[in-house]
This record gives C-alpha cells, sequence and structure tokens, in this order.
C-alpha cells in the first residue's frame, strides 16, 4: 500500500472517486462538478489537496482535503471533505492509512486538529471514525448557503 498526492494528470481519477461516493451517498444528481473545475480549483487555486490509497498501481481510495481555521485555537486545522475506498477493498487499512496521513500532514503542519462531517444514516462509517478515537460533535449544527439563497445573501 502507498499513499501518495494527486497530480493535475489525476484529475479523472479523482472525479471518479467523487461520482463513486455521490453514488454510495444517494447524491449523484448533485453533483455539477467538471474535470475542468475540478482541474482549476485543484490545481491552479490550489484550493485544496487530494491524496491516493494506491494498491499495485491502481488508485483505490482517495481523501480530499483543505485548511479551515480556528480563531480559538489561533491556528489552522485540515478539513476532510471526502474519503472514500472502493467497496473491493474496504476493511482492507486504506481508509485508516489515508486518515493517519492526514494527521500526519496536520501534525507536520502544525495544524489545531483534523475534522470533518458524516451523514447521519452512515453507520458503517460512523463505526469506522469511533474505532479511532474520533469524537462526534453533537453540539453543532451545520448550516449552508447554496444556488439562489447565497446569491440573494450576496446582493
Amino acid at each position: 500500500m502507498e499513499i501518495k498526492y494527486a497530480e493535475r494528470k489525476d484529475t479523472a481519477v479523482i472525479f471518479s472517486f467523487i461520482k463513486e461516493l455521490a453514488l454510495y451517498e444517494n447524491m449523484l444528481d448533485q453533483v455539477v462538478a467538471t474535470e475542468e473545475l475540478l482541474e482549476e480549483w485543484l490545481f491552479e487555486k490550489k484550493a485544496a489537496e487530494v491524496i491516493f490509497a494506491v494498491e499495485d498501481g491502481r488508485e483505490v481510495g482517495f481523501a480530499l482535503f483543505f485548511h479551515n481555521f480556528s480563531t480559538f485555537l489561533g491556528r489552522a486545522g485540515i478539513y476532510l471533505e471526502d474519503l472514500f475506498v472502493l467497496p473491493e477493498y474496504r476493511g482492507r487499512g486504506f481508509g485508516k492509512a489515508l486518515l493517519r496521513k492526514l494527521a500526519q500532514t496536520a501534525v507536520e503542519r502544525g495544524c489545531g486538529r483534523l475534522e470533518w462531517a458524516c451523514l447521519d444514516w452512515n453507520k458503517p462509517s460512523i463505526d469506522f471514525y469511533l474505532s479511532l478515537g474520533a469524537k462526534p460533535l453533537d453540539d453543532w449544527t451545520v448550516y449552508r448557503l447554496t444556488g439562489d439563497t447565497l446569491r440573494k445573501m450576496a446582493e
């Protein structure tokens, strides 16, 4: 098993993983990203980073992450937007290896935390995260503005 950072040439693979994750989460109809948008935002604007879990030269899992900031800690953190391992490779340590690499990256960069969100119905992932010692934040609710609501707010 190898963990490697994605490069521009990997954009199609990243997009494939995003669609696989969306299919798993029953949200494929919400994917409006394109390879061109991903290439722009990941490799030109450098808004996020991607790492892959690789076995025998094949990408079998990915994690997409970016820096956020904690005013209370006074330092950046890492926010894990997506973590996905192909179904036939689950249970073999790839997800844990990706999270370990993210934890190492957070420590190396002096970050104060590593955090992510998980759908409430995704019991296999929740059980996995709890087994690693992750703690759910029960006191917080995520709010979001998108689409027309976002545009109205911007006016």
